[in-house]
């Protein structure tokens, strides 16, 4: 399965729209490529901000109506059926009619069987046709609620919401951390007299690191954020050099917590301890 595939299983799990085999498809993906949890983890958010965002303002009378339409709209698998071949079946001898009785249909010209409407195949069972239109539906849903959020939003501020999706995770997270009441805002220093800013918060439970002083590294080799608790480095990702970063720490942060940053290889520590010497080290208060 690719990132493509999972993406839309992603969106039919969060609206909770998968059927049993998808949702198995879902889980399976996830626990193979743990790299993918943050795109799961923004589809649930979109939904649930959706959710959140609609109010108990009634929608407009003909709403209904434009979302029956899209959904009239949505292309519609089409299953091919598979026709057996038939043996020729010699036609029967003609029986003496008598006089009354109705004439044989006379044959139809060659030219007017060109011209003539083709004769349908029977079609797939009908379980058959609901598989494939179930999972259609599951594929498309996502997109559907999206259109449907679309035009809500002409008339309840859903743009905004859009918006807020559209914004990437760190930058969300260090909103929400710097409006918590526990709010912490600590400063440290890169061994080469650089500065990096610590944001965090104890009720959001995230916590997020800010800094435009990075120090060089080789282009092969990454910067990996740890969790130091007690005598143990606890991973919490990767970023990658930049002018101005904002990087969200995998994990959630607890009170005493030392928030280090190493220099790794590509892709971070391939042991899930720090191979160097931390380049900063902010303890939280």
């Amino acid at each position: 399965m690719n990132e493509k595939d999972f993406a839309e299983l992603s969106a039919g799990h969060a609206l909770d729209a998968l059927s049993p085999e998808d949702e198995r498809a879902y889980h399976e993906a996830l626990a193979a490529h743990p790299e993918w949890a943050a795109l799961a983890d923004a589809d649930a958010q979109v939904v649930g901000t959706l959710a959140d965002g609609m109010g108990e303002d009634a929608p407009p009378a003909e709403l209904r109506a434009r979302i029956l339409d899209r959904i009239v709209g949505m292309p519609q698998a089409v299953v091919p059926a598979s026709t057996p071949a038939v043996e020729p079946v010699p036609a029967p001898v003609a029986a003496p009619r008598a006089a009354d009785e109705v004439p044989p249909r006379p044959a139809v010209a060659a030219a007017e069987a060109a011209h003539a409407e083709p004769v349908m195949a029977a079609g797939p069972p009908t379980e058959v046709v609901q598989t494939v239109q179930r999972r259609n539906w599951t594929r498309g849903l996502f997109a559907l609620v999206a259109s449907a959020a679309l035009l809500v939003g002409i008339g309840w501020g859903v743009g905004s919401i859009v918006e807020q999706a559209r914004t990437p995770l760190e930058v969300q997270a260090l909103e929400q951390i710097d409006s918590a009441p526990d709010t912490q805002t600590i400063a440290g220093q890169f061994t080469d007299g650089g500065e990096a800013v610590l944001h965090w918060s104890a009720e959001v439970g995230k916590a997020v690191i800010t800094t435009d002083d990075l120090p060089s590294i080789d282009a092969d080799r990454t910067f990996e954020m740890w969790f130091v608790r007690g005598d143990e480095p606890i991973s919490a990702g990767t970023f990658n050099p930049g002018d101005d970063v904002t990087a969200l720490l995998e994990g959630t942060p607890e009170p005493g917590d030392v928030i280090a940053v190493t220099v790794e290889q590509e892709g971070g520590s391939p042991d899930g301890v720090p191979t160097t010497d931390p380049i900063i080290a902010i303890p939280t208060a």
